[in-house]
């Protein structure tokens, strides 16, 4: 079984060399702001109920949640019939939508838009519907001034978000007309800046996006349920910043390990107190309890891979937690392994975990089952998932595993 590597959202994740005016397939993400809680429902259902039955896991709509999905589903299609939303989720405090455009974006005036423009202009409707409801329109602004800061809107037309999204900009606000006061204030939007985009580039991508998106209540019910979250801190590696930099300096060549690698690495590290390197977990930690054995696969041991992955296995039938980075195939092909046979496994992992942390639906039904443990050693920072992996970040991970098992990754050597 292959672990994929998690959804790390960033609302200014773009794909430098695509042109976002263009047709495609967009998965778009959208958080509220800081601070607004969970103004678009709960999570309410039965883990247990299969999808499409009525006590399945599924989201129970406020009012602003059913208004903010409205809005998704007819405003946006309604002034660019090129775009659609062929899948969505509205969750407590995000959006999840895969938008279809189906050609290029031409706004009703002839101009070209990119993805972003449409979204920006789906947010502020929603902002002005989210001002309304709460009873924030009470002031008046000056016309002249708030034109050059939001769309305006013809005499006698309802201010909606359809009416933002047309973009009209002349025209004056109608008589009288109570603007929102968080328009002048600069109040809290009801939506963060930016947005998060996924264009998948197959059939299979497109799938899985898909599927996380069908997901997303499930999972956010289990996790909830099951009280899965990442855990700061805490573990005890008994390794020091200066014992890594030198099996570093044993294990990587000398060019990889200058002085100015060696601190940026270690600028990354978590650090306890003590100043000891610590983890961040996901997943039940009484898995550190078990009898630890690390699975780290060197190229001077290939002929005996059989060998190393016969002992692993019979290990952990035995009861072992098998721990490992994971890098090499030889790796993969032990820890895949295990899991197929529903051993448990401990899986460090090449990054940090954001506070917006949304393992794979694999990880994710493999951590509730209580038989897979997500360290990372690592603060959380974003990296495209095309940024290679270092040798030394390789290595550290793979000291980490010995020194959380507290055996050396030659003991399957042994008679």
């Amino acid at each position: 079984m292959e672990i994929k590597r998690p959804t790390n959202h960033r609302m200014t994740r773009r794909a430098a060399a695509h042109d976002y005016t263009q047709p495609g397939i967009y998965h778009i993400t959208l958080h509220v702001g800081e601070g607004l809680g969970h103004p678009f429902g709960q999570v309410v259902g039965n883990l247990n109920a299969p999808d499409g039955s009525a006590d399945a896991p599924r989201v129970a709509l406020t009012p602003l949640g059913h208004l903010i999905e409205h809005e998704l589903l007819h405003a946006i299609t309604a002034h660019y019939p090129m775009i659609t939303i062929q899948d969505h989720i509205v969750m407590p405090e995000h959006i999840h939508c895969l938008m279809v455009v189906q050609d290029k974006i031409i706004s009703s005036n002839g101009r070209t838009l990119h993805i972003g423009q449409v979204i920006a202009g789906f947010k502020k409707g929603c902002n002005r519907l989210y001002w309304d409801m709460t009873g924030q329109a009470v002031e008046f602004c000056d016309g002249k001034t708030v034109a050059h800061t939001i769309s305006t809107i013809a005499e006698g037309t309802p201010f909606t978000a359809a009416a933002a999204l047309a973009g009209s900009v002349s025209g004056g606000f109608p008589a009288g007309y109570k603007v929102p006061s968080s328009a002048c204030s600069g109040k809290h939007p009801l939506f963060d800046p930016g947005y998060c985009d996924v264009m998948p580039v197959d059939a299979a991508q497109l799938a899985t996006q898909r599927q996380y998106i069908t997901a997303n209540p499930r999972s956010r019910l289990m996790r909830q349920q099951q009280h899965l979250h990442p855990q700061r801190g805490g573990i005890a590696t008994a390794l020091f910043p200066a014992a890594l930099r030198g099996y570093l300096q044993r294990e990587c060549p000398s060019h990889l390990v200058t002085t100015e690698s060696l601190d940026a690495l270690q600028a990354r590290l978590l650090l306890a107190p003590d100043g000891s390197i610590t983890c961040d977990t996901f997943g039940d930690r009484a898995l550190l309890a078990h009898r630890l054995l690390p699975v780290v696969c060197h190229r001077k041991d290939a002929s005996r891979f059989a060998q190393q992955q016969r002992r692993s296995l019979e290990e952990a039938a035995r009861g072992a937690v098998l721990i490992s980075a994971r890098i090499a195939m030889g790796e993969q092909a032990i820890i895949d392994e295990a899991m197929r046979r529903g051993f448990p496994v401990a899986h460090i992992t090449d990054n940090g975990f954001p506070d917006r942390y949304h393992p794979s639906a694999e990880r994710l039904d493999l951590c509730a089952a209580g038989r897979l443990l997500l360290i990372t050693p690592w603060q959380y920072h974003y990296r495209p998932n095309k940024e290679p992996i270092t040798v030394p970040a390789c290595k550290t991970m793979n000291c980490l595993a010995q020194a959380l098992a507290r055996t050396k990754d030659t003991w399957w050597q042994q008679p």
